[in-house]
């Protein structure tokens, strides 16, 4: 497990952006070869998107051989709905890259058989030949996607059952039309990921990653199932280690000249 501690948001958006550029050029992806990526919707995503536009566009990546699969999205919403996962991926993202669109996989919410859509999309990240990178984000709650507290960390994709905490917290976005149950990849699905990566920044995110870093696994933070991991990490902010030991973060801290090396070596900028 590895925990990369950046000063702000932004040198977190450009780490992660930079590592998964490295990812995807050391894996030399072709028509017989897809990277396939995992991605998450959220506030916490979108600098790193902005920093992947922004290689994409100066020629030094391509998504043209990657295939995605985003974690989770809202049941019986339409897609052009602002609060949809298509909505956000399709505006923050995808259509400022060269990924052909067919490649780009997303839940569907309104399917007429919704066991039959998470069962599915399980087969399709397995056809793909499973996630090489999954990156996620979480909630001050320590959940990643829509596995909030309480859930198994031996799920799949399925069907989930919103709680009011978190309909509460998409208030704005649905105008108090919350949507009352999601599809979301289960914390199994992440963790047969050849890795993972996790964004955590803010404050009000510290107690998890406190939770996530110094205590044990615990299906009440089902984020720090990832301590599990063989290959995680986490990667966050100053503001986000306000609840971590003085030492643990002298000890991380410590690392970050060989992790920097993980960007930086073969890579071009």
């Amino acid at each position: 497990m590895r925990l990369v501690i950046r000063d702000n948001v932004d040198q977190v958006s450009e780490w992660t952006a930079k590592y998964i550029t490295r990812r995807i050029k050391d894996f030399n992806p072709g028509p017989d070869k897809y990277f396939t990526l995992g991605l998450p919707t959220g506030s916490t995503s979108l600098g790193t998107y902005k920093k992947l536009i922004e290689f994409i566009q100066q020629g030094k990546l391509s998504f043209k051989y990657v295939k995605t699969f985003n974690m989770d999205e809202y049941v019986a919403i339409q897609r052009d709905h602002p609060g949809s996962s298509h909505s956000f991926m399709w505006h923050n993202f995808f259509k400022h890259i060269d990924i052909d669109p067919k490649n780009a996989h997303i839940l569907d919410g309104n399917a007429t058989d919704l066991i039959k859509e998470c069962n599915d999309y399980e087969k399709k990240i397995t056809d793909a030949g499973g996630i090489e990178l999954f990156v996620g984000g979480i909630a001050p709650d320590g959940h990643i996607g829509f596995n909030e507290p309480g859930s198994s960390l031996a799920s799949r994709t399925r069907i989930k059952i919103l709680s009011k905490d978190l309909s509460i917290a998409d208030t704005s976005v649905f105008e108090g039309n919350c949507p009352k149950q999601a599809l979301t990849v289960g914390i199994q699905t992440v963790m047969d990921a050849r890795e993972v990566m996790i964004l955590i920044t803010g404050a009000h995110k510290a107690y998890a990653l406190h939770k996530v870093i110094e205590e044990g696994v615990n299906h009440m933070w089902t984020v720090s199932a990832f301590q599990q991991h063989p290959q995680t990490i986490f990667i966050c902010d100053e503001d986000a280690t306000l609840e971590l030991k003085v030492k643990t973060v002298k000890y991380f801290k410590g690392l970050m000249e060989r992790y920097n090396q993980l960007i930086e070596e073969k890579c071009e900028y």
